[in-house]
């Protein structure tokens, strides 16, 4: 999958990241994640595959959202059988955020990038857009801290396992209501919370990496996010930890469903009977072969954004791959007209 996919999942990746930096600063959020979101399709469509959204922009009456459930791919069109060989057919399933951070976008923010994780039909557990509680932590706890203790446990745990005192130790927390206890429970234990607005899945992402001074993720954010986190995590050896959150009196945000019940009815149509299981990184992206892919929009922890110079533009991308063990940083130079000048640096 990684040498038959992995090239092009990065050009998947840049070319929704520019489309949606072009509307850097502009203060129109849902226009930087629309044209991110038809860039990732107009390339993907272009893919030798047939592919699946398992966790996507919305259901099919969203369209031009990339909905759950739809098909991209070259073998997808009506006309694949003349050129798609069924048994050479590589059939994949898709989780993407074409633009994760909308409103770091628009308002020219740190944190946002194009996001997408694939992995074999059936290797990437098909979340529902409700909300999770996230656990991510370095290599170094994997299996140590959980996120069934309290934060200050885990902090006492996560100190032991980097061999740091809990004051050097930095969690990041998405700054919103429903996380006031939370972070008030992490400084009186002694650790320092960096909150952010937007864009947890790099913040998870960052607990994988020595250097990016974060060393914790702790409390609620998307759940679709939440298993494109695990992605890259499972690749990467790291700590994550899920649970599906379905009371919006828990979210407080009005933005999860009509009423607890409901949501738990449809959690059960979808087939998901243990409502309050705590999944880990190998059962949210449980397939034998999982790739990740993301590029800077905006400058973040581990990637800059897009930058446009006169003839083109330059990304940075990460990839990670559980199948070839690597994590690579790739940084590309696009070129659309004859450029005056390519800057190195």
């Amino acid at each position: 999958m990684e040498s038959t996919l992995g090239l092009e999942i990065i050009e998947v990746v840049e070319q929704a990241a520019i489309a949606s930096a072009r509307w850097m600063g502009k203060g129109e959020k849902n226009i930087a994640d629309q044209v991110a979101v038809e860039a990732m399709r107009e390339r993907m469509n272009k893919i030798h595959m047939r592919g699946r959204i398992v966790i996507g922009e919305g259901e099919r009456d969203d369209a031009p959202m990339l909905y759950i459930g739809e098909e991209v791919g070259i073998c997808t069109q009506p006309n694949a059988t003349d050129f798609c060989n069924p048994d050479e057919l590589l059939e994949i399933d898709i989780a993407v955020d074409p633009c994760e951070g909308t409103n770091l976008v628009a308002y020219g923010q740190n944190g946002s990038m194009a996001v997408l994780a694939i992995s074999e039909k059936g290797g990437l557990f098909a979340a529902p857009d409700f909300y999770m509680k996230k656990l991510a932590a370095p290599a170094q706890a994997k299996g140590k801290v959980d996120i069934n203790k309290s934060a200050t446990e885990n902090l006492k745990i996560l100190g032991e396992c980097l061999d740091r005192g809990i004051d050097e130790l930095v969690v990041v927390v998405m700054k919103r209501d429903r996380h006031n206890d939370l972070i008030k429970e992490i400084r009186d234990a002694g650790a320092r919370v960096k909150l952010i607005a937007d864009g947890d899945v790099g913040a998870a992402i960052s607990c994988a990496f020595s250097g990016t001074n974060t060393h914790a993720l702790m409390g609620i954010g998307a759940a679709p996010e939440g298993v494109i986190s695990a992605a890259a995590m499972r690749c990467l050896g790291g700590h994550f930890q899920g649970q599906l959150i379905y009371d919006p009196a828990v979210v407080k945000t009005g933005l999860i469903g009509e009423s607890k019940e409901a949501n738990i009815a449809r959690l059960n149509e979808m087939g998901i009977t243990d409502i309050d299981k705590v999944y880990d990184a190998h059962e949210l992206a449980s397939g034998e072969t999982v790739l990740f892919a993301a590029t800077g929009i905006t400058p973040g922890e581990l990637m800059e954004g897009v930058r446009f110079f006169h003839g083109g533009m330059r990304t940075q991308s990460l990839v990670i791959s559980s199948q070839s063990k690597t994590a690579r940083f790739v940084d590309t130079i696009h070129m659309v007209d004859q450029p005056k000048a390519l800057q190195l640096h």
